[in-house]
């Protein structure tokens, strides 16, 4: 099987800061995504410069698409660059991991993803989407999704009502399943009328973390899992070093973390996602496709970035694909 990600093509600049007053100064609640202009992002990056950084292609997507490739998964990414230098960036950064790359390109400058990441490993987001956020339902045709099983999207797209609705029923036309991660409690907030209807009219999977899931049912964890168990075929609830709770089958399964020790939590999820879905496409049962999520998720936060470094993906893929053999 097949899968295809859309979401906001992003270049994550990864900015290691050395306490929280450097975000009560650029108005940051910790740990939210906020959405920035041009000049407020160069702001952000300038006020921020002296701090250790890392480059890396990024947006919730396609770290989950990366991780599916990183574990041999035939994948593509839909997305909007500009034709700068961080366009090109994320381009050959996609293409080098044998991402087939669906990038549509602007005059816009490229996305950019401010992350800050405080001393206790909470990250906190200031997202220029620039070139990003101009992908249009007009830019969704029916050949893109020929091939593929499954289209992935990242929750920070629900902004764009009209884009996402023309790309989950293009997506279900072609016979795709639509999986969805919310990515972030304000946008979930923000966007929960469309969100509900998405839900329930078009998705068959949904990943969540708790404070997501709590945005989204207005319940705590457990709760949340059965009642979107109603709803979807498959529900993910990341409960952090609680473990996820996986409701597959028409039964609830509860997956255990890892204790790792926590650089930086960017990505977690995202990676989370890359295994579960590995494991969903390779016909793992739920309690193995959530060990494969939590393998990946544990790994991924053990370092700074939403990139697992390339000489640790051996192993891992060792690891991931053992589960199968586990039963």
């Amino acid at each position: 099987m097949k899968i295809i990600g859309i979401g906001n093509a992003l270049v994550d600049l990864m900015t290691q800061i050395d306490n929280d007053a450097t975000l009560e100064n650029l108005n940051l609640p910790k740990g939210s995504m906020q959405l920035v202009d041009g000049e407020n992002s160069k702001k952000a990056i300038g006020a921020t410069a002296t701090f250790k950084r890392t480059i890396a292609s990024g947006g919730s997507a396609a770290n989950t698409i990366h991780g599916l490739a990183r574990l041999d998964s035939p994948v593509g990414f839909i997305g909007k660059i500009g034709r700068d230098e961080m366009g090109t960036f994320f381009k050959e950064d996609m293409q080098k991991s044998n991402i087939d790359t669906y990038l549509l390109e602007s005059d816009t400058p490229s996305g950019v993803a401010l992350a800050l990441v405080s001393p206790d490993g909470e990250r906190t987001f200031a997202t220029y989407l620039g070139a990003a956020v101009e992908m249009t339902e007009n830019d969704i045709s029916p050949d893109i999704f020929e091939g593929y099983d499954i289209l992935h999207i990242e929750g920070y797209l629900l902004q764009n009502y009209s884009l996402i609705s023309q790309a989950i029923k293009t997506a279900k036309e072609k016979g795709l399943l639509v999986s969805v991660d919310l990515a972030s409690y304000n946008v979930v907030e923000d966007n929960r009328d469309f969100l509900n209807e998405m839900i329930d009219q078009y998705t068959d999977i949904v990943f969540a973390n708790e404070e997501e899931s709590k945005a989204l049912t207005g319940l705590e964890p457990e709760e949340s899992v059965k009642h979107l168990q109603n709803r979807v075929d498959i529900a993910v609830v990341k409960t952090g070093p609680g473990g996820s709770l996986v409701s597959m089958n028409g039964q609830i399964t509860k997956v255990p973390a890892n204790k790792v020790n926590v650089v930086d939590t960017t990505g977690a999820g995202d990676l989370y996602a890359s295994g579960f879905l590995y494991g969903l496409i390779n016909n793992y049962a739920p309690y193995e496709c959530g060990l494969a999520g939590t393998i990946l998720g544990g790994e991924v936060i053990q370092h700074i970035g939403a990139k697992i470094p390339e000489e640790l993906w051996d192993d891992l893929n060792n690891q991931v694909k053992n589960l199968k053999d586990r039963d």
